[in-house]
């Protein structure tokens, strides 16, 4: 059964429309994804613009994502992560609510999506918004300078090159923007006239593809302004007019959530009250229709799904057993899904269809021609993916071992470790006006500073060092320096040496190589619900290459947190539990051991293998199980801490060995490991590498791949420095608690810590608090990172 199929099929079912009548109305019946594909359905018939209310923030993307998988466009209304009143919110929120704004006058038709949260906070309104929104076309006559004038006044930042979103750089008549939302763009002018418009590819800092048009987003303070004094803030519900069309999506828990989100924010600042909200929607808009509750009028036929087992294999065995009463429509994500499902089922039961869309929660159909369940793949498998909307474009890839900024640490080959301050213009000779040369400012121990002319730029490298704080400089012209890199020298004579012994055993001694990926592969790495970034992409491919050679694998996954290098073990991990041998995963704390558990089983899931995790948490009697299951091959991936190191802990056939921060064992465990690497395969993941480690792959005596680009919605963290103020401690906790988030209260002392953890609880009454510190026992502060870990505090 084709997608266009199974959605024809619910289209022509479902023919409720209360919308079509004026006021307000109810539609009974909401179970799983039924609202979204009732919508869908409706906006294919008939055309109109219409915003849908959701009580959730995930409920947005969730509901925009179902609706482009049936080629429908849905936009965001995004709630700001800011109390009112403050002017530090995220700028591509911003820019979404502002284009919202400037549009839904002249919307024909189309969805808008927003969470109660959304419609609570205040918009411009839109006679006010001239200079916040800014429209360039091809072909346009632009004011260079009044161009300029204006990035400036929107709080942009000039640079020599764009990297980041906020920032534009000047050429001549060719202006480079970074839009706070969307792609980076360059105009190129000739005179006053917009020649041409292109994205810009941060990797080579070309043009690429060609657009019609930019908009630019401006005025951040001006939408998160305090209320007027005379008068209320415009709320997005009073700019509808009567052509829209609102629907209401499970009012009891909206009601709900609003009530908590304004408990949450109370005296931060003017917020809506739900039932203005309502009121508003109801004056302004053509129709209002509550789905979800009680109704003696139209109801949807539909209810909720009954949970699956937690197997694979009893999961399919449960759809052959509804597929003898009714229809089962499959839904999956990706065609690797589709694969592995066939695969699952083997024989295909007559009334079971398997199609590829997407389909969050699926639901009990009861209407047309008989009852259907519509299931998603993910419910099958329990695989539940966090889908997030992507916010700004692409990032610069990093480049920390080049850049070299005033006031870093450096090294000098000569004279040691000190500070760069700068560069310097020198004239050698007072009669020739030609003979000023650039030096590098570097001030080493005691003040002593030295100029090194830009020609011996070689001689300096930026400090790299394996310890947090600033290292101590060196005395320039003393010999400590000299005495340092000579006992440097002589560890790294012995290292190498048992470095090249363990290398000419690897070299020497005939692995197992991994056979060729086969089917199953692709359907996995297929199934990963994220865009892999470029230097993921290198390193899958690397990995790959080594696992197929005949000799053990020794590669270092270098990057940030965040970057993706645990995709890229659990890649490997498959590819060896697929050619029936066992992986075993070391990290250094019993709550990575968890973290990692649920990542491997999440992305394992509807595959035929056993992930397990070995811990403190872990009874004895539990141990004693996996030491035995593992002994007789029955554990695909045993995951856990140094504990896997211990003599009773045996694998059947072990093919691969992953290391997530080796630098955070000790001696012993490293001599350990290190007998490993002459006969397993090896992959070690780090994001801060020593720099013994970094040298070794640096000569070549281990592999690196180095994961610099992040991840296209991946955002940096914002620090400010401040006095202690309990109204903005109040404010940021109850602004993270607002989106949905969690938040650690880090303080300096254990003696006070209680009677810090009771003034948060005077602060925010309704949050759930757990304290945790150094002088707790291990297990009670594991304990309690396991309880912050699954969001119950």
């Amino acid at each position: 059964m084709s997608s266009t199929t199974w959605h024809d099929a619910f289209d022509h079912a479902c023919d409720l429309d209360p919308l079509a009548a004026d006021g307000l109305s109810t539609l009974g019946g909401r179970a799983g994804s039924s609202t979204s594909l009732w919508l869908a359905a409706l906006s294919l018939r008939r055309a109109a613009p219409r915003l849908l209310v959701t009580a959730h923030l995930d409920q947005v993307d969730e509901v925009c994502d179902e609706f482009a998988a049936r080629g429908l466009l849905a936009r965001r209304f995004p709630a700001l992560e800011t109390l009112p009143g403050e002017t530090n919110a995220r700028s591509d929120l911003l820019a979404e609510r502002l284009s919202i704004v400037r549009g839904i006058g002249e919307a024909a038709d189309g969805m808008i999506v927003a969470p109660i949260s959304a419609l609570m906070q205040p918009v411009p309104d839109p006679s006010e918004l001239g200079d916040m929104l800014r429209t360039i076309r091809a072909g346009d006559r632009v004011d260079r300078e009044d161009l300029l004038a204006w990035c400036t006044a929107a709080s942009w930042h000039r640079a020599a090159t764009v990297e980041r979103p906020g920032e534009f750089a000047v050429r001549g008549d060719v202006i480079d923007i970074f839009p706070e939302f969307g792609e980076p763009a360059r105009i190129d002018l000739f005179g006053d006239e917009v020649e041409s418009i292109h994205v810009i590819d941060l990797g080579t800092m070309g043009s690429a593809q060609m657009l019609d048009r930019l908009d630019l987003v401006a005025g951040a303070a001006a939408i998160c302004s305090e209320s007027p004094a005379d008068g209320e803030p415009t709320l997005l519900s009073s700019l509808l007019d009567k052509r829209w069309e609102v629907i209401l999506d499970d009012p009891a828990e909206i009601r709900e959530q609003s009530r908590a989100y304004l408990d949450r924010i109370a005296g931060g600042g003017w917020i809506a009250e739900l039932e203005m909200v309502q009121a508003s929607l109801l004056e302004n808009a053509r129709s209002v229709c509550m789905v979800g509750e009680a109704t003696d009028g139209d109801v949807l036929p539909v209810s909720m799904l009954p949970a699956f087992p937690d197997q694979a294999g009893e999961s399919v065995e449960e759809i052959r057993n509804r597929a003898c009463e009714m229809d089962v429509v499959i839904v999956c994500q990706q065609s690797g899904d589709v694969n592995r499902l066939h695969e699952l089922m083997g024989q295909m039961p007559e009334r079971v269809h398997i199609s590829e869309g997407y389909l969050h929660r699926g639901f009990a159909w009861h209407g047309g021609a008989g009852p259907t369940q519509y299931v998603s793949y993910d419910e099958i498998v329990h695989r539940y993916q966090v889908r997030r909307a992507r916010h700004g474009g692409a990032r610069r890839e990093l480049d920390a071992f080049v850049e070299i900024s005033p006031g870093d640490h450096v090294v000098h080959r000569e004279h040691g470790i000190a500070v760069f301050l700068g560069l310097q213009l020198h004239v050698r000779h007072a009669d020739e006006a030609d003979s000023a040369e650039e030096f590098l400012v570097l001030e080493f121990a005691h003040g002593a500073r030295l100029l090194v002319p830009a020609t011996g730029i070689d001689d300096v490298h930026r400090y790299i060092g394996a310890f947090k704080g600033s290292p101590e400089r060196s005395m320039l012209g003393g010999k400590a320096w000299a005495n340092r890199k000579g006992r440097a020298a002589d560890s790294v004579r012995e290292m190498a040496a048992e470095l090249l012994r363990v290398q000419a055993v690897r070299q020497g001694r005939v692995g197992i190589a991994c056979p060729p990926d086969g089917a199953w592969q692709h359907e996995f790495e297929a199934a990963f619900p994220w865009e892999e970034t470029r230097d993921q992409c290198s390193a899958f491919k690397a990995v790959q290459a080594d696992m197929q050679q005949p000799r053990p694998m020794d590669r270092l996954i270098c990057g940030d947190v965040g970057f993706g290098k645990t995709e890229v073990a659990i890649r490997a991990a498959f590819r060896v539990a697929a050619s029936q041998r066992q992986v075993a995963v070391l990290v250094p704390t019993t709550v990575l051991a968890e973290q990692h558990e649920r990542t491997f089983q999440t992305r394992f899931a509807g595959y035929p293998f056993r992930v397990e995790s070995m811990s403190r948490f872990k009874t004895p009697a539990e141990q004693r199980e996996i030491v035995k299951a593992l002994a007789a091959g029955e554990i695909d991936v045993l995951i856990g801490t140094h504990r896997l190191l211990s003599k009773d802990v045996l694998f059947k056939d072990l093919g691969l060995v992953v290391i997530d921060e080796e630098q955070r064992f000790g001696v012993e465990h490293k001599q350990r490991l290190l007998k490993l690497r002459a006969t397993v395969d090896v992959l070690t993941m780090t994001a801060t590498p020593i720099p013994r480690t970094l040298h070794m792959s640096m000569m070549g005596l281990r592999d690196i791949s180095s994961l610099q680009t992040a991840p296209v919605d991946r955002r940096a963290v914002v620090t400010e420095v401040m006095p202690w103020n309990e109204q903005r401690l109040r404010a940021a906790i109850v602004r993270e608690l607002a989106r949905e988030g969690q938040v650690f209260v880090v303080h300096n002392r254990v003696r006070d810590l209680d009677d810090v953890a009771e003034a948060v609880h005077a602060l925010v009454p309704d949050a759930r608090i757990v304290t945790g510190h150094g002088q707790m026992s291990a297990r009670e502060l594991e304990k309690t990172m396991r309880v912050f870990m699954r969001h119950e505090a």
